[in-house]
């Protein structure tokens, strides 16, 4: 039976009707806000997701500022890297960088199963620490990388266009690929239950440059583990499952699992929810690009992404990707108004 006492975003998660679509936006605690830029000047970014208390003030940030029906994690997807002794860091201007990257069989024998607990304890004190001062009618979404997209960093050496050396190692050494995978997804399921245990009450899995492979390719190579991820988790807490690039991918995301499926701005909406099956939700999907023109220039596409859902319980609206740091901050304050205001039913 639907609770008109949880959070609208859950509800949806869980295809049950909501009074007006749940809006939320990925990279909502970011360097668009001028309050995060402030911070970033006292703290580098992994000193940020050490501290609990720095980390859970980024994450309430956007939501003081702006009525949105969620709070996503502040961390990042590489936290859980550490103990593997890849040689991780944050560069500043850069990104992740991996100085030691696995590009072989002997690399992936040298690897360790990775102890979460003692190597990103900090992510479960800010989850803790944000669920204790959000509001209760936002929802917190903790979230984790999913096996490939992490295993393409720790590859790659870092973020990558082509992603040859991840495909070299896929298709040359395919048992130390599983192996490597099975590693990342072991520690994954461990790393959202711990956020879950802690307070959060959804996740998301970033699967984010999984759009850079053959359907072929996904259901050999990714699926088994991103399945394996999924099916661990605490039982009847909605998993949203995003990828970028994804327009070939979408029914074997499903097939590997999600209460709601992430669609990226390449696919119309309705095409992408009959491509999963209308017994999941779905998530998205403005082109984070659009909210760099006028309100009211992207007010006609939020109105086409509603129409597109048809009022059917479990959409939640999103962009497609992150937000810009480009953004005007008054941009999305009029985003979250518009969404509000043009799905109430």
């Amino acid at each position: 039976m639907p609770d008109a006492d949880s959070p609208l975003l859950l509800r949806a998660a869980r295809r049950q009707p909501t009074p007006v679509t749940p809006v939320w936006l990925m990279r909502q605690a970011g360097r668009y806000l001028p309050e995060y830029r402030a911070m970033r000047e006292r703290h580098s970014f992994l000193d940020l997701c050490r501290n609990a208390e720095a980390a859970a003030e980024v994450t309430l940030q956007p939501v003081r500022r702006f009525p949105l029906d969620a709070a996503i994690l502040f961390a990042d997807i590489l936290l859980i890297l550490e103990p593997l002794g890849v040689g991780l860091e944050f560069a500043r201007g850069e990104g992740p960088v991996i100085h030691r990257p696995v590009r072989g069989e002997a690399d992936v024998a040298r690897l360790k199963p990775i102890d979460v607990a003692s190597s990103v304890g900090f992510v479960f004190e800010t989850v803790r620490v944000v669920r204790r001062a959000l509001p209760a009618k936002v929802a917190l979404i903790g979230f984790a990388g999913a096996p490939f997209t992490v295993a393409s960093y720790v590859v790659e050496g870092g973020a990558s266009r082509d992603y040859l050396h991840t495909k070299r190692l896929m298709y040359e050494a395919p048992g130390s690929w599983h192996r490597l995978l099975e590693i990342l997804a072991e520690a994954t399921a461990t790393y959202l239950n711990g956020q879950i245990d802690a307070g959060a009450q959804a996740v998301q899995l970033f699967d984010s440059w999984i759009g850079t492979l053959a359907p072929d390719d996904y259901r050999t190579y990714v699926l088994p583990h991103t399945r394996t991820v999924i099916r661990a988790l605490r039982p009847g807490v909605p998993v949203i499952h995003f990828g970028t690039g994804t327009a070939t991918l979408l029914p074997l995301m499903r097939e590997a699992g999600g209460d709601v499926i992430g669609l990226d701005w390449r696919v119309p909406l309705d095409a992408g929810w009959s491509a999963v099956g209308h017994d999941v939700g779905v998530q998205g999907n403005l082109d984070p690009a659009a909210l760099l023109a006028r309100p009211a220039v992207f007010r006609e596409r939020v109105k086409a992404i509603l129409a597109r859902a048809g009022g059917r319980p479990g959409h939640i609206f999103n962009l497609g990707h992150g937000v810009h740091q480009q953004t005007p901050v008054e941009h999305v304050q009029a985003l979250v108004e518009m969404v509000h205001e043009l799905s109430a039913r």
